[in-house]
């Protein structure tokens, strides 16, 4: 019987650490989020385009398009080779 309390005290002493773990990194996750333009991989856009050529996400043609967008953490999307916050015209 005692084994079994045991036994139960530490499945419980783990599901709460578990918890707890599982809380902590959702608050840490960023909750701002920026349409990141020029970093899209073909077919991998969310929603419509910046010119209006499509309007539903996953219609994208080319990779890095300055009219298509992804939605990403604030401040992520400037840090990355092509990202803009705006549009831009594609070379």
């Amino acid at each position: 019987m005692k084994k079994i309390i045991t036994n139960t005290v530490i499945a419980g002493a783990v599901a709460f650490a578990a918890s707890q773990f599982i809380t902590d990194s959702a608050d840490a996750a960023p909750k701002e989020k920026e349409k990141c333009f020029g970093v899209v991989k073909a077919g991998k856009n969310d929603c419509a385009s910046a010119d209006d050529k499509h309007s539903c996400l996953a219609q994208a043609t080319v990779d890095g398009s300055g009219q298509e967008w992804v939605s990403l953490p604030k401040g992520l999307c400037e840090k990355l080779v092509g990202g803009s916050l705006e549009p831009f015209e594609d070379k």
